[in-house]
């Protein structure tokens, strides 16, 4: 479940459908499939009580406050009614053996329901108070110390990535009860065969961030005057129609006038997710530069696509972008540096061809929404109760073994 808005296409909506769909499969290939009910706040008054993701797994809208996006400090004031609604569903029939909250406002929602009525709880933070703040973010002043109640008082919690687990224990959640379960990609959206769009001759970086500034396409820009032969086209920021007004867009294309690159930089604006593949694949590298808090999508989409990544070693590009194997690890705000490898890189076209094969490679082998939502399943075995033996059956080929409803 999540407090966070489950129909949009920012990264922790996608990421919790792709797990819940994912989720129906079971572990063992002779057992039954789970049940999977996702829990959200309605944000849109039109949005239907009960959507359908997938045989065994449902979106479900529940009524707490006004129907319409909320800042953090709004939603806290809704957080009783968020309980209230869980409450009601989850005392009867509607019981699940799990219980799985996505972001600390849902989690601190989930878990007292969940400790009240004495069910298992695991929690995802998407991200912790302490690494946002670093990335220059805004940071409700009771998000460390509700963040830490939560995680102590979960049975699991779940880290996207190393850096994340390490941050979760500094903040007093004991070791054992941390697992770091990383995101997935979608194999069969972001695959290296299929329609690409539109490009020249030139060689092309390409970046994908949600903001502009936190994503440091500024470093890039200084980075590409190192890389004369080479276009960087940037998706992110405002919406295509709203670019030529946008103040953070109009201070990049100043500096890239300055750099006088601007005739090789391409602002898209924010795509549609189903369109990322098309432009992936028209890339020769992509770039991951945030120096905090990374968007860990971002490499597995690319890698996926077969295209090496060159990222700063921070949050999950450090786990995903294997060092020389499927791309390149840089230096955060050292355009210098970041241009000069990316410029030796795209001159080495057996080299750049062998990180292509590994990073899709791995995507493929690491990453994918099989492999995650099993090691999701796994942790939350960890943490059900063992269930007490029952007596063996007249016949045996009869048995049926008890699969776990979850909720996330």
């Amino acid at each position: 479940m999540s407090a966070s808005d489950l129909d949009g296409e920012h990264l922790q909506s996608i990421h919790v459908r792709d797990l819940a769909r994912s989720l129906t499969r079971p572990l063992a290939t002779d057992g039954e499939p789970n049940q999977v009910t996702v829990y959200a706040r309605r944000q849109d008054r039109s949005a239907r009580g009960r959507v359908r993701l997938a045989p065994g797994a449902a979106l479900v809208h529940l009524d707490a406050g006004p129907a319409r996006p909320l800042s953090d400090e709004e939603l806290l004031q809704h957080i009783r009614d968020f309980a209230d609604e869980l409450r009601r569903r989850w005392s009867g029939a509607g019981r699940p053996d799990i219980v799985h909250a996505h972001g600390w406002i849902g989690g601190l929602a989930a878990c007292a329901v969940a400790r009240e009525l004495g069910i298992p709880f695991a929690q995802s933070y998407h991200g912790v108070a302490a690494a946002e703040r670093r990335a220059g973010r805004r940071v409700h002043p009771h998000r460390d110390r509700l963040e830490k109640a939560i995680g102590r008082d979960a049975d699991v919690v779940l880290a996207g990535h190393a850096e994340e687990a390490g941050q979760v224990v500094r903040m007093g959640v004991p070791r054992p009860s941390v697992a770091v379960v990383p995101y997935g990609v979608d194999g069969d959206h972001f695959a290296q065969v299929g329609p690409a769009m539109p490009h020249g001759d030139r060689r092309r970086l390409v970046m994908v961030c949600d903001d502009l500034e936190t994503g440091d396409v500024a470093t890039a820009l200084r980075a590409l005057v190192h890389v004369p032969d080479a276009e960087l086209a940037v998706a992110g920021g405002p919406e295509r129609e709203d670019l030529e007004s946008d103040q953070g867009v109009h201070r990049l294309r100043m500096l890239a006038k300055e750099l006088h690159v601007a005739d090789r930089v391409i602002f898209l604006g924010r795509l549609p997710h189903k369109n990322l593949p098309k432009l992936l694949r028209t890339a020769d590298l992509v770039l991951c530069l945030a120096p905090d808090e990374p968007c860990p999508s971002v490499p597995l989409a690319a890698m996926a696509c077969g295209v090496p990544v060159v990222a700063t070693p921070a949050g999950g590009n450090a786990d995903e972008v294997l060092d020389h194997i499927t791309g390149l690890h840089v230096p955060a705000g050292r355009p210098v540096v970041i241009g000069r490898a990316v410029r030796q890189l795209l001159s080495e076209d057996t080299t750049l061809h062998g990180y292509s094969i590994a990073a899709a490679d791995r995507a493929r082998s690491r990453y994918s929404l099989e492999r995650i939502a099993a090691e999701t399943l796994r942790a939350y075995l960890k943490v059900l109760p063992v269930p007490e033996p029952e007596p063996a059956p007249a016949d045996a080929e009869q048995e049926a073994d008890r699969t776990p409803a979850l909720v996330g």
